[in-house]
């Protein structure tokens, strides 16, 4: 064990010759962002703790960024309800219906008033 390692447990490590990939929650990596932002340490030195290279660093920084800003080109309100392709071709058919249905009515209500000499219940 060299002297960066004492104070690590042998089963953090990762076996000898190989890098093994580390998994980083979203948590732990806003974290990990708040701590370079903030500056108190150098960063190559809460890189050098957390096992990352400056890359995986900038990788973060980009999607807090990302994140941010899609975040906040939200506009403000109740967000639009969006309805799948069988409930639209439902509501579709259902409005045709009763289109068709209005269409009908109309033709008899024509009908009942020509019978009813232009709206004049008297004969």
């Amino acid at each position: 064990m060299s002297v960066a390692d004492k104070g690590k447990s042998p089963d953090s490590l990762p076996p000898a010759g190989r890098n093994k990939r580390r998994f980083l929650s979203p948590e732990k990596k806003y974290q990990i962002f708040l701590e370079a932002q903030r500056g108190e340490a150098p960063v190559g030195e809460l890189l050098r703790r957390e096992g990352l290279h400056s890359t995986d660093l900038a990788r973060i920084q980009r999607k807090v960024k990302e994140g941010a800003l899609q975040h906040l080109a939200k506009r403000p309100g109740r967000s639009k309800k969006t309805v799948s392709e069988e409930e639209y071709d439902a509501l579709k058919q259902d409005l045709q219906e009763k289109e068709r249905v209005m269409a009908e009515m109309a033709v008899e209500l024509a009908i009942l008033r020509k019978k009813t000499n232009g709206g004049s219940w008297e004969r």
